[in-house]
């Protein structure tokens, strides 16, 4: 088997099908986690007022088994293959016929060629399986920040901890490089919101957007978050002009901005040092 994994095609290949599977996932919990927190927060207020939570039914990530939004029909083994049962039901509910959500075959497609390329550029070891982890986080962070506008701790900081394990044994960077990563990624958007607050008297960003360049930090080491910064700040900016351009999006309307560190993070993790060292090149 590890001759197997060895060989750079066979490894892309096998890496392509679970990220394939791996997405499936992640589509549960870009849906689940944000209603899990809401639910969290609930109970919270209804504590703190002494009064007892709501009641309801258990929901996590495994509990209850998926349902068709539209008429409750529960999603069998066949019906939830991922990719290969949207492409035989058509993109519809094989019960009732509602139209299946092109979200889930798309964050499906996206974790499977990311994941496929992560195994192909790293080849089998150490740097491949960060990598891969580091895929997946970014691609559910980047569908939760989209659809709510939310960064959740409960993958941010585990991602920034995982970055620092990785970096024990220079998988990516030196250790130094990674603390201080974690550091100057976080205080840089800090300092950003809180110069923005003192200006305007508005929140540019959310702390999500701080958690998130700090964990990109503690995976690349603080020599790339300068690369990773300018992309997503270039990203952003264009796509948010075109919306509002288009009229898609209101001047005053917030635009989430883990997406854009999402992306950029990815592009520094597979090319960053050689973009840097083009750069340097030039100067």
């Amino acid at each position: 088997m590890s001759e197997l994994l060895r060989d750079p095609v066979a490894f892309t290949v096998l890496a392509g099908l679970l990220g394939l599977f791996v997405g499936s996932f992640l589509n549960v919990v870009i849906h689940r986690l944000p209603k899990m927190m809401e639910r969290d927060w609930h109970a919270q207020a209804a504590e703190l007022r002494g009064e007892d939570a709501p009641a309801s039914e258990r929901f996590n990530l495994a509990t209850p088994r998926s349902r068709c939004p539209h008429c409750g029909h529960q999603i069998t083994l066949l019906e939830n293959i991922p990719l290969l049962s949207y492409l035989m039901l058509r993109g519809r509910c094989g019960h009732c016929g509602a139209g299946i959500s092109k979200r889930y075959p798309t964050v499906e497609v996206i974790s499977a060629v990311l994941s496929a390329f992560a195994a192909w550029h790293f080849g089998f070891g150490a740097a491949a399986a960060g990598a891969l982890l580091f895929v997946w986080a970014m691609v559910a962070l980047t569908f939760i920040d989209l659809d709510t506008q939310l960064l959740p701790d409960d993958l941010t900081l585990p991602l920034l901890w995982l970055g620092l394990a990785f970096n024990l044994g220079t998988t990516y960077t030196e250790l130094p490089s990674a603390v201080i990563g974690a550091m100057a990624g976080y205080l840089a958007l800090w300092g950003v919101f809180w110069l923005f607050k003192l200006a305007t008297g508005k929140e540019g960003m959310g702390y999500g957007d701080f958690k998130l360049l700090a964990a990109i930090g503690a995976w690349l080491g603080w020599q790339l978050l300068p690369l990773t910064i300018l992309l997503s700040s270039l990203v952003g900016a264009v796509v948010g002009i075109a919306l509002i351009v288009l009229g898609r999006h209101g001047r005053n309307a917030p635009i989430p901005f883990g997406p854009y560190l999402a992306a950029a993070g990815l592009i520094a993790l597979f090319w960053g040092n050689w973009i840097t060292e083009r750069y340097l090149g030039l100067l």
